[in-house]
């Protein structure tokens, strides 16, 4: 916080809130099955995607719509309802991502 007297002062930001985007082929996917704090519910859950909140938001469209169910896109996390693992791990394959199962 900064605080000045003068009128004519202005606060320049510094906009480093976004996190650098990494191409498909250099990102790690990890796919699991999740059903912790979801009333027993399985969840598809994909975490170490690296990029901005849109990049993550269209990923997690696609696979939506190609596992044709639900879920969400937020954190840098993808949830997927429904245990679609397998399936998620050919279609991040076959968009050029390093996918690989993990867990049990």
């Amino acid at each position: 916080m900064v605080y000045s007297t003068s009128d004519s002062f202005e606060f320049q930001h510094e906009s480093n809130d976004e996190q650098d985007s990494m191409a498909p082929n250099q990102q790690n996917l990890k796919v699991m099955l999740d059903k912790k704090a979801r009333a027993g519910k399985k969840v598809t859950l994909i975490e170490g995607f690296i990029g901005n909140d849109i990049e993550l938001a269209v990923l997690g469209k696609l696979l939506k719509n190609k596992c044709g169910v639900g879920g969400s896109a937020k954190d840098g996390e993808i949830l997927i309802q429904g245990d679609h693992r397998d399936k998620v791990v050919q279609i991040l394959q076959s968009e050029g991502y390093k996918a690989k199962k993990a867990g049990g």
